[in-house]
C-alpha cells in the first residue's frame, strides 16, 4: 500500500493509512503468489465485505500484504475506477 500511495497510483486512496478500517486499498494480487501473500484475515474480510468494487477470491487489502523477498515480482491489479 504504501509504494502505491507513494507512486501517486489514483485508485488507490488508502485513506485509513494502513489501519484496515477503510478499504479503500482493494487490489487483486496476481494468482500465483496468492499462496505466498498469505489468506485475509477475519479483520480484512470485513473490510472487503464494504469494498466498492467487486470482491474476488483474489482480493486483498494492499496495507495487510507485507513485502517480503518471496513476492518479488509480484504485481496487484487496482479495480476499475467506477
Amino acid at each position: 500500500m504504501e509504494a502505491g500511495v507513494k507512486a501517486d497510483i489514483p485508485e488507490l486512496d488508502a485513506e485509513c493509512g494502513g489501519a484496515c478500517a477503510c478499504g479503500t486499498c482493494h487490489v487483486y494480487v496476481e494468482e500465483a503468489f496468492l499462496d505466498k501473500v498469505g489468506f485475509a484475515g477475519e479483520a480484512e474480510q470485513q473490510m472487503l465485505d464494504y469494498a466498492e468494487s467487486p470482491v474476488q477470491e483474489n482480493s486483498r487489502l494492499s496495507c495487510q500484504i507485507v513485502v517480503q523477498d518471496e513476492l518479488d515480482g509480484m504485481t496487484v491489479r487496482t479495480p476499475a475506477a467506477r
